[in-house]
């Protein structure tokens, strides 16, 4: 039997046989015009499944114009959520005060900026960790937790704090550079079970021959 099912919404069975239910499959549980989320990110809340969206982003309405964006098996834990740009106050003039959302004609500030958050393939996020708008997590990050995540993050780095800095890489840059080349994430799923031994042990050389 393999270990993952893409169509599962609750993709975790405790060994008593009981199916955890606070850990989601995001992609099968979001129906959301500006969320793209890969297969096999996971999410854990403890709200309705149908509330699964407004508890990752709380700013991201269906009518806001920047995008957030997940990779696959993203792991997000409790409490984690992601400030996007629609958030923003004005801050060009005297006041911050957001006047202008309280009639419907001149609701959303179009004038302000925004930028997609992007979140890369096979990305932790730990515990009540804050994502902030535009933001872009490369693969293969570590989000420490309670971070909060105001610039960008480079692939394969731990980060933590508030706001998050940069606490170590995670292999040298030649390591890198060959696991972005090799994007096992992209792998059929059969492929991927079958090389979970080099990808626990960090086995680059038994990757090189998958």
């Amino acid at each position: 039997m393999p270990l993952l099912d893409a169509t599962a919404i609750h993709p975790i069975t405790l060994p008593d046989g009981t199916i955890y239910r606070d850990t989601v499959y995001l992609k099968n549980v979001i129906d959301h015009p500006r969320m793209e989320i890969g297969e096999f990110s996971y999410f854990t809340h403890s709200g309705k499944l149908e509330d699964t969206a407004q508890i990752l982003a709380p700013y991201l309405g269906h009518g806001c114009r920047e995008r957030l964006i997940i990779g696959k098996f993203a792991q997000i834990a409790r409490g984690c959520y992601f400030i996007t740009s629609s958030a923003n106050h004005p801050m060009s003039g005297f006041t911050t005060y957001p006047f202008r959302i309280f009639k419907p004609e001149t609701f959303g500030y179009k004038d302000l900026p925004v930028k997609d958050t992007v979140v890369g393939h096979d990305v932790w996020i730990g515990h009540n960790a804050a994502i902030m708008p535009g933001v872009t997590i490369g693969h293969g990050a570590i989000i420490g937790a309670n971070a909060v995540v105001a610039r960008d993050v480079p692939a394969y780095t731990v980060v933590g704090g508030n706001p998050a800095r940069l606490i170590r890489m995670r292999y040298p840059d030649e390591v890198i550079a060959e696991l972005l080349a090799l994007a096992w994430w992209d792998w059929p799923v059969e492929k991927i079970e079958a090389n979970l031994t080099a990808l626990e042990a960090s086995d680059l050389a038994g990757l090189r021959r998958a």
